[in-house]
């Protein structure tokens, strides 16, 4: 257990008793995280969480790797510079005049440039063919694995670590399958580098559901209006 918080006599992880509306309005992804390692007991119990979550047809068609050996590691390190290489090339001069995202993209690069000092890696995978049309078929698939995504990362909110959802290791998922040792049979969907935060957790600032919100139909911003 991190020193910032202790098991107690009921065998309950402190912080999972945090109000689930608190866990999500100041749940964000956080990469800047320290070498401190996160105990296995903790891991597994955010896991179980996890595993909660609603699938597709009760179908329950997920695996879940957990890496610590620094060899996969430092093989998905080096899918996830390369694919950053490009994107962070394009998002900068994209966002040249955005400070606020360029702070991303510098905390987006500081991942990658540490990517092999992250204490474990949680990679969520499905079991089963992925059909790639109709895109309904694509996004059914994907949905028997978000909801236990997110549940895990609201844990790991409310214990205090930082997280967050990944995809550009994954470009490549031949080589991404091949480093995990997944057969065919299995799709990595995301990564997720867990480890205790070097900054703090806060209130989040996101559009007003005014400007995102249609009623009955797109653009029928009905609650503006109101």
């Amino acid at each position: 257990m991190h020193p910032e918080g202790r098991d107690n006599d009921m065998g309950v992880t402190p912080g999972l008793d945090m109000p689930l509306d608190e866990a999500m309005r100041t749940q964000r992804a956080i990469r800047r995280l320290k070498t401190d390692p996160v105990d296995d007991a903790l891991l597994r119990e955010l896991l179980e969480l996890a595993l909660k979550a609603p699938t597709g047809s009760n179908a329950q068609n997920w695996e879940f790797i957990v890496v610590r050996d620094p060899a996969v590691k430092a093989k998905l390190a080096r899918f996830n510079r390369r694919a950053f290489s490009l994107y962070g090339r394009i998002g900068r001069r994209a966002n040249q005049n955005d400070p606020k995202m360029l702070r991303l993209l510098d905390a987006v690069q500081w991942q990658a440039d540490h990517f092999e000092e992250v204490p474990v890696l949680v990679i969520p995978c499905l079991k089963g063919a992925r059909l790639p049309f109709p895109s309904v078929a694509v996004t059914s698939y994907y949905g028997s694995i978000f909801p236990s995504i997110q549940n895990f990362l609201l844990g790991a909110r409310a214990v205090g670590l930082g997280a967050a959802l990944i995809t550009l290791p994954l470009w490549n998922v031949i080589a991404a399958r091949r480093a995990l040792g997944l057969p065919w049979s299995v799709t990595p969907c995301a990564v997720i580098p867990v480890g205790w935060p070097q900054g703090r957790y806060g209130p989040t600032t996101r559009r007003p559901i005014e400007d995102v919100v249609s009623i009955d139909r797109y653009g029928n911003r009905a609650w503006r209006e109101a």
